[in-house]
């Protein structure tokens, strides 16, 4: 763990602890979460007993291995959301289900191909199709499915103490959720107006600072229950980590400057 000591005695200990939390991705606040391995997979309020959890999890394993060949088509992926679909329909309080189907619709999105007209444009990376018009309704479909999942699996009370399912789930939610968010500042900063048309409906309007912070938010609270890359991109996409960044560097910038001049 890196640690940020004074060197100088206008830096105070307090200042120092600020700085610490917020360039240390190991004093994530992850330590205020309680995972409770013996506490049931989901809360109460969802209504989902030991008995039905079992159930579901067949189901949704039943269905998630239909997508494991690597020669997975279109039709079976498609498949796949059609049963997705069912069982959320029957038990809407199961947040698993919404997060796989999530994963399904990103498969799905990866799987298709692209019209004429956009397959001649250069694509840095194969995400970029998340915001393609052409996949909006998919894309916004996704979004909403990690937002579903951690609504009904975030505790009611920040204090209150979490499953290790809970904790997993809640992680790789929010994870997933913060890179989508980051990949689409990162698109709208290189797209035209003209080419902003695609991607969720709930990103429009918003601009790529907006997004960047809404993903700082998810590695957040990724980090904090538990996922260790969330952790990283959480001290790298802090806006106040950037902002005393670059406070900091100024600073060292100029002392590095003073100790050169020669003073007559």
């Amino acid at each position: 763990m890196t640690s940020i000591q004074s060197t100088k005695p206008n830096l105070t200990s307090n200042d120092s602890a600020v700085l610490q939390a917020l360039f240390d991705a190991e004093s994530s606040p992850s330590n205020a979460i309680t995972i409770n391995a013996a506490l049931p997979a989901y809360p109460s309020h969802l209504n989902i007993s030991p008995e039905l959890l079992q159930t579901l999890q067949s189901r949704e394993i039943a269905i998630i291995r239909t997508l494991q060949s690597e020669a997975t088509s279109l039709a079976a992926i498609q498949q796949a959301i059609q049963d997705l679909d069912a069982l959320i329909a029957e038990y809407p309080t199961y947040p698993s289900a919404y997060v796989n189907r999530a994963q399904t619709l990103r498969l799905l999105i990866d799987s298709t191909p692209l019209p004429p007209s956009e397959q001649n444009k250069e694509k840095e990376e194969e995400d970029d199709k998340l915001f393609t018009p052409q996949n909006t309704e998919h894309a916004s479909r996704l979004l909403a499915d990690l937002g579903q999942a951690i609504a009904l699996a975030t505790p009611q009370s920040p204090a209150d103490p979490v499953s290790t399912v809970q904790a997993r789930l809640l992680a790789d939610a929010h994870t997933h959720r913060g890179y989508l968010l980051l990949k689409a500042a990162r698109v709208k900063k290189e797209s035209s107006e003209e080419e902003r048309t695609g991607g969720p409906d709930r990103l429009r309007g918003l601009e790529p600072g907006q997004l960047e912070d809404m993903a700082s938010r998810d590695f957040f609270f990724g980090g904090r229950y538990g996922n260790k890359v969330a952790q990283q991109l959480a001290v790298q996409t802090n806006p106040f980590a950037k902002m005393c960044g670059a406070i900091v560097k100024e600073a060292m910038r100029k002392e590095m400057v003073g100790d050169q001049v020669v003073q007559f």
